[in-house]
């Protein structure tokens, strides 16, 4: 039988999606499982978007073109500019979700072998589209004691290397809710520049920031403007993680002349993705702060709920919509595995991403599960209470 490949065997599982089988087992056995293990919002999409979708007045479903359908390109200019995101049509790429932006930046921007810098835990398909790209990512620990604050700069001068092309970061963060500072985020524009690296910065989550400080974008760096790639996506924002649209933002010219020609490759973005997260960007005022007010107030109730349980603990995030805490288990991978296919309690269990899986050092995050507050209240507090149950009954709890 012939052999797959290396970049095969070395992509690894999703955390979030590799306990699926033991879910799926878990409901034919009539258990109601909680999903507290992925960002899938359960908040309307906007009914501007959904009437935009109802109404599609077409005969041909065409191809669009490689770069985006111009009209929508022209309403992200302006939506960007909301948030001080001074960018050009002509700076702007519509991917095929945020997932593209990323593999297409690395590809156009590394080579095999080349180093970026990311700070972990990090979203776990960075990883996957590192290896895709053949691209090495070295990685700095934050810890949950700091609130998964910045590493210092030392941290990541010693993993710079003549072969370092770039840093990556996410924010507000997947999967620990971090909000990088404006001290932090000059932090990294100073390595970037002293070194001359791209700065790949994932921010699908601006809406999502609960500190009252102004929300700090790459672009918002003077000095290094030809060496910010901006990652977007439709998905969290409208609650529109099924049509697949997000977008690659930057000014390098050489870098867009790049990435185009892996957007030919795969010919177009989704067409009726683009029709619907076009009409999205004219949702409503009211629609993005009750949408912004929901998860404040599930935030605090998450991660009060979780601080109460005895053993756990949750610092309070002040972004996305997850928080990765500590739990009293010997093994939160074991711990998370457990309750899906030997614990209900009262026929319901819950179902979380363990942490370990967002970071590549193997003795980090043992303990710790990222978990996503996208359920209502009402569920998250029988979430909660199944997770207590879980942790009183679990053979490897760790606290009597």
């Amino acid at each position: 039988m012939p052999k797959i490949s290396e970049r095969g065997i070395k992509m690894p599982a999703s955390p979030i999606r590799k306990l699926v089988p033991l879910a799926n087992a878990a409901k034919a056995r009539g258990v109601k499982v909680y999903h507290l293990n992925i960002g899938q919002p359960d908040l309307p999409t906007p009914q501007v978007a959904l009437e935009a979708l109802k109404h599609i007045d077409r005969s041909i479903l065409e191809y669009s073109p490689s770069e985006g359908i111009m009209s929508y390109r022209r309403k992200l200019v302006d939506y960007y500019a909301k948030f001080n995101i001074v960018v050009g049509v002509e700076d702007i790429i519509v991917t095929t979700g945020g997932s593209e932006a990323v593999l297409f930046s690395f590809m156009a921007c590394l080579d095999p072998g080349d180093e970026i810098i990311v700070p972990e835990p990090a979203y776990a398909n960075y990883m996957a589209f590192a290896i895709s790209a053949g691209a090495v990512i070295k990685t700095i620990p934050s810890s949950i004691e700091e609130g998964f604050a910045l590493p210092s700069v030392e941290k990541f001068e010693e993993l710079i290397t003549d072969r370092t092309k770039g840093i990556l970061i996410c924010n507000p963060n997947n999967p620990t809710g971090y909000l990088y500072t404006r001290k932090e985020m000059n932090q990294i524009r100073d390595l970037v520049k002293k070194y001359n690296l791209f700065l790949f910065s994932d921010e699908v989550y601006r809406e999502f920031c609960y500190t009252g400080a102004p929300y700090i974008s790459a672009f918002h760096l003077a000095g290094i403007e030809e060496n910010v790639i901006l990652i977007d996506s439709v998905s969290k924002r409208y609650s529109e993680c099924g049509i697949r649209i997000g977008s690659l933002v930057t000014k390098n010219k050489a870098v867009k002349q790049s990435v185009m020609k892996f957007c030919q490759a795969r010919l177009s973005p989704p067409l009726i993705g683009q029709i619907i997260a076009e009409a999205s960007l004219d949702a409503s005022d009211e629609y993005m702060l009750d949408t912004y007010n929901e998860y404040v107030e599930r935030r605090k109730f998450l991660v009060d709920g979780l601080n109460r349980i005895p053993g756990c603990y949750s610092p309070i995030p002040m972004g996305a919509f997850y928080t990765v805490a500590r739990l009293p288990v010997d093994d939160a991978e074991k711990f998370c595995e457990w309750c899906l296919d030997s614990f209900d309690f009262e026929g319901q269990t819950v179902m979380m991403a363990p942490a370990s899986g967002f970071y590549t050092s193997p003795d980090l995050g043992r303990d710790e599960v990222r978990i996503a507050y996208v359920l209502n209240k009402k569920d998250l507090q029988t979430a909660l209470m199944v997770l207590g149950k879980a942790l009183e009954a679990y053979p490897g709890r760790t606290i009597k």
